[in-house]
This record gives C-alpha cells, sequence and structure tokens, in this order.
C-alpha cells in the first residue's frame, strides 16, 4: 500500500523540484524566427551568443527577415558566437574526413561541410545546448560567459577531426562581409575579425560597418593547420584574410576524444578580446561554465517565481520571460571599452576596483518596448534597465543624439522613429534615476523637438514638419527603411502618434524637474493626435499637407499613413489620453467597438491565422504579432468594463501563444528580441500598464494571474519594497475573471494599482471565477 501510494504521490514529488529553468524550452517559436531568436546558450543578456545555424550564410535581403535556425531544418551548417540585431558572424563546425571549406545549401548537404542531424538528439536550455551531428558522428555542446563563448565536440568514433574557424562570410542579418582576418599564433590561439556592412546601419549611418574580434584557446594542439577562403584551400597556411576567410585545424582524436574551445569575443579589438577571455574564463572549464551560466539563469528566472499553474502555463511563461531577458545583449569589454557611434573607442567610467560601473547594450529598437520590456525590466530587472539607460546617455554625448536601435553602437532604427526619449522618461517617473538627470532631460528635449543637422539614424526625419504643424502630414515617400522627409511621412497618422505619446512623456519628467514652460509645451503636443481624429468615421485618419483629410480612406489599409498596422489598430494608439479618445468615440459606441474588434480577431486567432509569416495579419483589426495593437485588450479597463480585459487577455494567452516549434508566438509571427515573451509574462501575473509608464505617478492594470501565487523579488537599491507577492485563490488556471481582491488587507475598489505602492511592497490577494459576477 505505501508503495502504492509513493508511486501515486511520485509525479508531484518530480513537479515539486522543478525550477523556473527546467520549464523553459528554446525550440518554441523556432519555425521562421528571427537571427537573433535561437541562441539556447546564450548568457542573460550577455554577448556571447553561440547558436546553431541552419542558414546563416544565406542573409536576408532588407536586414530583419527569418534567418538562421529554423525547427524545420534538418541540417547544420556551423555554430555562430555573434547573434544580435544586424550583427552575426564567427562560425565553428567540426567535421571529419576530407576537407570541406564550403557549407553548402540546404537540401544539397553532400556538396559541402553542413551536417544533417535529428530533433530527438537536441538538447536546447538556457545556458546550454547540444546536438549530435549525423554525418561526422559528433556530439557539439555549447555554454557561455558574458563575453566567452565555449564549445566542446566529441569526436567518439573517429581518431582524427578537424575544426573549421569559418570568419570571412555572412552570418544572419549582418550584412556583407567587407573584410576578415584569421590567424593561428605561436602559442597556438586563433585570432581574428570579421567587419561587416549591415543593411540597416548602411541605410541609418552611411560609412559605418559593424566590427566582432575574437580569441579562441584550444584544450588541445591541432597536428595540422590550413588556411582557406571559401573553396580554395591553402594547405599548410597559418592565416588567411578577405573575404570567405577562414581556418581548418586538424586534431589526433585517437586518446582525446573532446575538443574544447573558449572564444573571448569583443566589438572593440583583438586584445579587448583577449583580456575578456582571461578575465571571465581562464579558470573554467567547460562543465564548470555550464554550471555557472545555468546558475545565472536560474537567478534572472527565479526573479519572478510562480507556482500553482498547469504545465503549459508554466512553460508559455518561463520560456517567454527567458526570451524577454535573452536579447539585447552586451556591447562593452571588461575593462569598459565600449565601440562609440563615432567610430572610436568609447570608456565607461570605473569604480574603486578598477571595474566598469555598468555595461553597454545592442539593442534592436524600442517601437513598442513601453507594452512589454520596459515594464518587466522596470518591475523586476531595474539593474538593467537603468544600465540600459546609461549606455543611451554616453551614445547622446558621444553622437549628439539618443538612437532608437544599436548595433555595436552603429545607428539601426529598427522603423524610422525613435522612442528612446519615452523609454529613458518612463524610468524616472517609476523611480529608476541611477543617472545623469540632466543630461537625460536635454537628450529627450532634443530627440522630441530637435530638427536641425538630425542624422538619419537617430529617426523622425519628419520632426521639422511635426514641430510646425503639431501633426505629421501623409507625402508619398518609398524609402524602404524610414519612408519620412522633412515635409512628412508615409506613415504620417502613426507618426503622429507615438510622437504625442513621447511628448505626454517628456511632459511629466519637465513637470517633476520644474521645468513648467516646457511641461506646458509638451502637453499641448501631446494633443497632436485630436488633430488626426475623424468624427465623421470615428476613426484616426491621415491629413494631407494642406490639412484636409485623405479622400479615399480604408480603415483596413496597411502602409498608407500607418506603419505596419491600418486605422483599426492605431485609432486605439493613444494610450496617453485614453479617456480623452473614449469620450471622442464614445463610451458605449467605444465598447461595442472593441467587443467586434475582438470577436473578430479571435477568428484568425488574434493575429494571422496559422500563415507563418512575420506580418501575418497586419491588414486585421487587431494584430497581436505586432506592437501597435499590444495594449488594446487592456483598453476595457478605462471603459468601466474590467472583465472583458480579463477575458480577452487571457484567451489571447490561451490562444495566439503556443508551445510547439512552429505555433509559439503566433504562427512564425517576429517575436522582436523579448517584447512578445514580456508582454506574456505581464499578462501571466495580471499586470500592465496601458501608459507604458510613461504617467506622472505611474500605476499597473489587473487582470487575473495565471498561477497561485507569484512571488517577485524587488530590488532594493531601486525601490523601498523587498517582494510583490500575489495570490490567487480559485483556479486561476481556467477561470477568466477576477470577483473580489486586496491589497494588503484592503478590498479593492477598481483595477489600477499605484506604481508606489506596488514597488513598496506588498500582497494582491484575488478570488478567480469562472463567471463574471
Amino acid at each position: 500500500m505505501r508503495l502504492i501510494l509513493l508511486l501515486l504521490l511520485l509525479p508531484c514529488i518530480v513537479n515539486a523540484q522543478k525550477t523556473p529553468l527546467d520549464y523553459v524550452d528554446p525550440n518554441i517559436g523556432s519555425v521562421h524566427s528571427r537571427w537573433f531568436f535561437y541562441t539556447p546558450a546564450a548568457h542573460p543578456f550577455g554577448m556571447a551568443k553561440p547558436a546553431p545555424s541552419t542558414n546563416g550564410q544565406y542573409g536576408n535581403k532588407w536586414g530583419w527577415e527569418a534567418v538562421g535556425y529554423d525547427g524545420t531544418h534538418t541540417s547544420i551548417e556551423g555554430f555562430v558566437n555573434f547573434h544580435e540585431f544586424q550583427v552575426g558572424g564567427v562560425s565553428l563546425m567540426p567535421t571529419t574526413g576530407k576537407l570541406v571549406t564550403v557549407p553548402g545549401k540546404l537540401g544539397e548537404e553532400d556538396a559541402g561541410y553542413r551536417s544533417r542531424f535529428k530533433k530527438e538528439n537536441e538538447v536546447a536550455q538556457p545556458g546550454y545546448y547540444s546536438v549530435f551531428l549525423d554525418d561526422y558522428k559528433v556530439k557539439a555542446e555549447l555554454t557561455s560567459t558574458e563575453r566567452v563563448a565555449f564549445h566542446r565536440y566529441t569526436f567518439d568514433q573517429n581518431e582524427e577531426g578537424n575544426i573549421l574557424f569559418d570568419i570571412g562570410n555572412t552570418q544572419g542579418e549582418s550584412g556583407a562581409v567587407v573584410d576578415a582576418s584569421v590567424r593561428i599564433t605561436k602559442d597556438n590561439k586563433v585570432e581574428g575579425f570579421v567587419i561587416t556592412h549591415p543593411g540597416y546601419a548602411k541605410y541609418y549611418q552611411p560609412g559605418s560597418y559593424v566590427k566582432m574580434y575574437f580569441v579562441a584557446e584550444l584544450n588541445q594542439l591541432p597536428m595540422r593547420v590550413d588556411a582557406f577562403n571559401k573553396e580554395t584551400i591553402h594547405i599548410g597556411e597559418r592565416s588567411s584574410i578577405g573575404k570567405g576567410a577562414g581556418l581548418a585545424l586538424k586534431f589526433n582524436t585517437s586518446t582525446k576524444k573532446d575538443v574544447e574551445v573558449k572564444i573571448g569575443l569583443s566589438y572593440t579589438s583583438i586584445e579587448n578580446a583577449a583580456l575578456n577571455l582571461t578575465t571571465e574564463a581562464s579558470t573554467l572549464n567547460f562543465d564548470q561554465a555550464k554550471e555557472k551560466a545555468q546558475n545565472e539563469w536560474r537567478e534572472k528566472l527565479g526573479r519572478i517565481a510562480v507556482k500553482g499553474g498547469s504545465e503549459e502555463h508554466l512553460t508559455k511563461f518561463y520560456t517567454a520571460l527567458y526570451h524577454a531577458i535573452l536579447g539585447r545583449g552586451i556591447e562593452s569589454d571588461v575593462n569598459g571599452n565600449y565601440p562609440s557611434i563615432n567610430g572610436g573607442i568609447g570608456q565607461i567610467p570605473l569604480d574603486n576596483e578598477g571595474k566598469p560601473t555598468y555595461n553597454h547594450y545592442n539593442t534592436d529598437a524600442v517601437w513598442g518596448a513601453f507594452w512589454n520590456l520596459t515594464q518587466l525590466w522596470a518591475l523586476a530587472y531595474p539593474d538593467y534597465y537603468n544600465q540600459f539607460i546609461q549606455c543611451q546617455l554616453d551614445i547622446y554625448k558621444d553622437g549628439g543624439w539618443l538612437a532608437d536601435g544599436v548595433a555595436t553602437n552603429k545607428y539601426v532604427s529598427g522603423v524610422g522613429t525613435n522612442y528612446m526619449g519615452l523609454v529613458i522618461a518612463s524610468a524616472y517617473n517609476r523611480g529608476i534615476r541611477d543617472f545623469d538627470v540632466e543630461t537625460a532631460y536635454k537628450a529627450i528635449y532634443k530627440n522630441e523637438m530637435g530638427w536641425m543637422n538630425r542624422p538619419l539614424g537617430a529617426g523622425k526625419a519628419d520632426t521639422k514638419v511635426w514641430v510646425e504643424k503639431g501633426y505629421v502630414p501623409l507625402t508619398s515617400n518609398e524609402e524602404y527603411y524610414s519612408a519620412s522627409n522633412a515635409d512628412g511621412s508615409q506613415f504620417s497618422a502613426s507618426h503622429t502618434l507615438e510622437y504625442s505619446f513621447s511628448a505626454y512623456a517628456a511632459a511629466q519628467m519637465a513637470k517633476a524637474l520644474g521645468k513648467n514652460e516646457d511641461y506646458e509645451m509638451f502637453m499641448e503636443r501631446a494633443k497632436g493626435w485630436e488633430k488626426l481624429f475623424d468624427s465623421s468615421t470615428g476613426f484616426i485618419r491621415p491629413k494631407l499637407p494642406n490639412g484636409e483629410f485623405v479622400e479615399e480612406f480604408d480603415p483596413k489599409k496597411v502602409w498608407t499613413g500607418f506603419q505596419e498596422g491600418n486605422a483599426w489598430q492605431y485609432t486605439f494608439y493613444v494610450p496617453h489620453d485614453a479617456k480623452g479618445l473614449i469620450k471622442k468615440i464614445g463610451e458605449e459606441e467605444f465598447n461595442k467597438r472593441l467587443d467586434g474588434v475582438f470577436e473578430t480577431a479571435a477568428i484568425t486567432k488574434f493575429g494571422g491565422g496559422e500563415t507563418v509569416d512575420a506580418f501575418a495579419g497586419l491588414e486585421n483589426v487587431y494584430n497581436h504579432g505586432n506592437q501597435p495593437s499590444l495594449h488594446i485588450a487592456w483598453l476595457y479597463n478605462y471603459a468601466n468594463q474590467p472583465e472583458k480585459t480579463q477575458y480577452w487577455v487571457r484567451e489571447i494567452c490561451n490562444v495566439f501563444y503556443g508551445t510547439d516549434q512552429t505555433h509559439g508566438y503566433g504562427y512564425g509571427q517576429d517575436e522582436d528580441q523579448g517584447q512578445l515573451g514580456a508582454w506574456y509574462v505581464l499578462a501571466g501575473i495580471g499586470l500592465f500598464d496601458v501608459e507604458g509608464g510613461t504617467g506622472a505617478t505611474p500605476t499597473l492594470q489587473m487582470a487575473l494571474p495565471q498561477f497561485e501565487e507569484i512571488t517577485i523579488r524587488l530590488d532594493q537599491k531601486f525601490y523601498a519594497g523587498k517582494e510583490l507577492k500575489i495570490l490567487t485563490k480559485g483556479n486561476p488556471t481556467a477561470h477568466h475573471y477576477i470577483k473580489s481582491a486586496k491589497w494588503n488587507g484592503e478590498k479593492l475598489t477598481n483595477v489600477f494599482l499605484p506604481w508606489i505602492e506596488i514597488t513598496n511592497g506588498g500582497v494582491l490577494e484575488i478570488k478567480s471565477s469562472a463567471k463574471h459576477k
């Protein structure tokens, strides 16, 4: 009887032993994913992101399309160490037999050095990746520290093995190779660099390049070294330069089967790559590095500890959190050197121990990040958020402008706008202020109002006309990346809405700093959206330079006046004045419209249905696969129907998000370096801010959490409280609704919780319900 009872209890015991790391599945959503998406072996926010590539050598036309690793592919062409927005390079590949120095194409595996593999022989965890390469009978393993990639290749059935350093070829989003070099030194270290010209950098900062440096240390000496440039092999040579440059190292693996490689990385110099290697990894072997990386992941993931939910919700939640803290990785060295936007090498201030006081980070655009990443950073990772801002202020000091997105501190504005001022102001409003506030405000002011000599890379090329008219007029502009100039924009209406929102954020910071004239000016600009509200249709409608609305107007039409969306989606894009928008439309009509939007969106699974494409769903009335729609489900909270926010937020979590390689973040839609993941985390804990922290006294609005118990560790460097605990009684897995709620024992009468109270710490008690009361 005792044995039977023990067997019945065993699943519960095993489940209790699982950590947040165990719930993460990096393979979710890996079909049709971006270059930086699939990097399981990386450190949280790390520079080193070693990962398998199935088609990274293909590159992409415009610099953003899916490339790198795809869950449907069955062969691997190499293990690449740099993975960021517009950054990719330094590939390694173990092989056996005849030396082949080109990877070959998918479906033509025997024509190159790529190898077939089976998904069942692949292991992907935060901080670790392994796969068995069928063609070579080699087990490949990857892990990392912040700036050092670790590779281990086990040649179990071979007496000789090769490791290829393929340096001078295109990888992912990084664009064409301009120059490359690789050599093996007298002390048998492999070192070199690759310089690339990404599409976004080419457009937004002409003449700028992405430079990647490395130094590799191996645990055994090669018995032979050959150099190559693509197909051409240079027998016995120990170095190679130019496009296609690479080295082939042959090892005797008859007695020592494992070849371990530590690769120090840097964006500034070979010397700093070597320093990063020595500082972070000189005393670590592969297994120690793996343990350290996974402990770091446990700490970062564990800052939000959840209990009492379904396996599906736990898997979605921690995989989403993993993606939110995976991307936007370090670009500075251990000594504080960083690649400056002006082409030189910058220096981060050092503390009394000679260590940098913060890090610099690469980042895709922060377009929409205020509805996901920055809310999550503020709540659980304010230390990272603060460093992110310090990095941006250095860019401002070095180059004169804030940057919407950067690749090794080169301007790579994602969509030609610039929300960095809002990101900084909202951090200030939340109490994250360990940076030069006065310089920050100057940078914000310039970002909102400055147009003279504004570089393309600073985004907002239409600032001049925005300042003059208070709205951006629709003009015909077919430039691929920005579609804007001083006279107007192809995306005029969405830009007007965005600039109104960021002006509101600047206004609140101005008021807090006692800059009352600036406050009044920015608040007037925050009303810019009203100039485009067409009361005859109830939609935001583009205007021409003469001030008249466009005549032919289809609210479902994409790209004319609206970037990556349409009037159905963008009319709700007044997050700083939701009450004002509701008043213009009328509360009853507003709620009816929201009802219709979500009832219609449910048919296409809140995105583009099952169409595998990043832009699927752009023409729909709601598209969760892209940023402009991410706040809409939460607007019911402002229109006195919070139960509908609770219902639709949960439906989006259950339907749009999945747990397989194709259905992860929609169907092949763009997860955008943690943005869709962070949104799920916020929905999972039931807290979200439509205003994105821009209010003078920010709040978080509630929905029903997915778990019985949530504990969020608060950083007492920034906040007075130690932890936020959310307890939900009932059945939060199956239920959709909040029956009642208490904050620190006091009954709540609405769903708005002040940010200051949350960060002072406390207990939120909720009772769930299957039906709206």
